[in-house]
């Protein structure tokens, strides 16, 4: 079992960069699929970005290009780094870990884009 937990929201103007970590506890991170979804006002939870165990990265369409994500196993983190963020990045962000039928989330952390 993992448990998560994220850091690194605020509150930032258009076009500025965030970085959220995700620190991760328990056994075999290596082998999780880690991923960051986020759910704005009055919207279903949406994928973010998503790394697998081989590094294989996808990211929502929204965000490629300004968005990247990657993990460091021997120090159990995932992190998404933001740039050119736009006000339609607000949310909540989550941290996710797959592996199987598993799937484990972190309690969030708030992304506010605005002037």
């Amino acid at each position: 079992q993992v448990q998560l937990v994220e850091s690194g929201g605020g509150l930032v103007q258009p076009g500025g960069s965030l970085r959220l970590s995700c620190a991760a506890s328990g056994s075999s991170f290596s082998i999780y699929t880690m991923g960051w979804y986020r759910q704005a006002p009055g919207k279903q939870r949406e994928l973010v970005a998503v790394i697998n165990i081989g590094g294989t990265i996808n990211y929502a369409d929204s965000v490629k290009g300004r968005f990247t994500i990657s993990r460091t196993n021997s120090k159990k983190m995932v992190y998404l780094q933001m740039n050119n963020l736009k006000p339609e990045d607000t949310a909540v962000y989550y941290c996710n870990g797959r592996i199987g039928t598993m799937t484990f989330w972190g309690q969030g952390t708030q992304v506010t884009v605005s002037s």
